[in-house]
């Protein structure tokens, strides 16, 4: 009985093994697409408050590719960071290529995009290389909060290089998933490239194959904040409509200074309170210290005002 139990979890086996020396495939790791897609949304969140312009990152495309075959054709015309994750115990790099990074120093220094693009062959400079290394940071804890809730992963940026022949994280010809993301800012762009090896996502492969409805992005506590105390902060004008009277524009031309009109409210009527045409509560009206005063006697029911008001007509 115990050889049969053996030969049967052998064969449910089996698939998985096919599967794995197959490699992995995009189609069946749909999740590869959602994490991405959170990546780009949070870089384009991160660097709002960085930039003087808004900065959009949007997901271009993913592939399969030879590493080699990814980062040959950028050789002196870009930078990338090789980062470590632990919990793998694997690397993978973020690339940007140069109009990414001129970019960026354009949009983070201040420019309104009227100069023209710069064109031209030259290493990076010093600044540009420490800004760039702010990016990267940046970018690795996307990425680690794209991950969360498929795989609790940290990534640490361990190395920044200009020479792509020095991004040894194993063998060129190891296949590796590549997600292309554009930058768009100041009318122009660039691309970032995050490359991903096999080995690293193939024990990851069976939670990558369902897609996860919850947003993983961790939420940003400054963020947070910055927006509790602006909200707080903003001004809005309040109106209070004590009773409301139809007239005909024949009666209204013929208003004279000091004329009083009748309202039907009375001083228990309720007087509604609105702030942009929305009704918010219903309140009593009086005196306080000789100005008039509004006290909030019940909250509106919207939904019984909208029923109400699809009634009257």
């Amino acid at each position: 009985m115990m050889m049969e139990d053996a030969e049967v979890d052998q064969r449910k086996q089996l698939p998985n093994y096919l599967l794995d020396a197959a490699g992995i495939s995009i189609d069946r790791m749909p999740m590869l697409n959602v994490i991405f897609d959170r990546m780009a949304a949070s870089c384009t969140d991160s660097l709002q408050p960085m930039a003087g312009t808004p900065c959009y990152f949007s997901v271009n495309g993913i592939t399969n590719d030879r590493v080699g075959d990814i980062i040959k054709d950028y050789e002196a015309n870009a930078v990338a960071a090789v980062l470590y994750a632990e919990q793998w115990d694997s690397r993978i790099i973020i690339m940007l290529d140069r109009d990414f990074v001129f970019t960026m120093v354009e949009a983070m220094f201040g420019s309104d995009g009227a100069e023209p693009p710069l064109d031209v062959e030259r290493s990076f400079s010093n600044i540009e290389l420490r800004l760039v290394q702010a990016l990267f940071e940046r970018f690795a804890k996307a990425l680690q909060s794209a991950f969360a809730g498929t795989s609790n992963v940290t990534f640490r940026v361990e190395r920044v290089e200009t020479a792509m022949a020095s991004l040894a994280i194993g063998r060129s010809g190891n296949m590796s998933i590549c997600a292309n993301i554009m930058l768009q800012a100041l009318y122009r762009g660039g691309q970032m490239f995050l490359i991903i090896p096999h080995s690293a996502l193939n024990p990851l492969r069976q939670k990558l194959a369902h897609v996860v409805v919850s947003d993983g992005r961790a939420a940003d506590p400054r963020w947070r904040e910055q927006m509790e105390s602006e909200v707080h902060r903003t001004e809005v004008t309040l109106s209070a409509v004590l009773d409301e009277k139809t007239v005909s524009l024949g009666d209204v031309v013929k208003f004279q200074v000091g004329q009083v009109l009748e309202l039907e409210a009375t001083p228990r009527t309720l007087a509604r309170l609105e702030s942009n045409n929305q009704v918010l509560f219903w309140c009593q009206i009086g005196q306080l210290d000789g100005y008039y005063a509004m006290q909030v006697a019940d909250p509106v029911d919207q939904k019984r005002e909208f029923v109400d008001d699809i009634l009257s007509r």
